[in-house]
């Protein structure tokens, strides 16, 4: 009995990390997600191509990360079609590559 508390407390802790993990995960996925709505919305197939191709070899093969992803793609490509001017080819694949860099570190590939 002694023991079952430490062990229940060593338990939630490695929990609550996984649980971190997840959620810069989700907010990685979310983000090239986004990038990937604007990049449909302003015409731009191979910034398409890269987003996709990123989240398919670099995040989880879930169901949740994947309606993560077109979640944040169909929120960001309708909100593009409201007018607003879509970034130059240049800056979106800068961004592409920061969100690229975020999708990797929150997902680091096994040793």
């Amino acid at each position: 009995m002694k023991i079952a508390a430490p062990l229940f407390a060593l338990f939630l802790a490695s929990f609550a990390q996984s649980g971190l993990a997840a959620d810069e995960g989700t907010a990685a996925v979310e983000a090239i997600g986004r990038l990937n709505g604007i990049a449909l919305a302003c015409q731009q197939p191979a910034l398409v191509s890269r987003a996709r191709n990123a989240v398919i070899t670099i995040a989880p093969k879930t169901r949740g990360y994947g309606e993560i992803f077109e979640n944040a793609t169909n929120a960001a490509y309708l909100e593009q079609g409201k007018g607003a001017t879509c970034p130059d080819a240049a800056s979106l694949a800068s961004n592409m590559a920061a969100a690229e860099k975020r999708l990797q570190a929150s997902f680091p590939a096994p040793q």
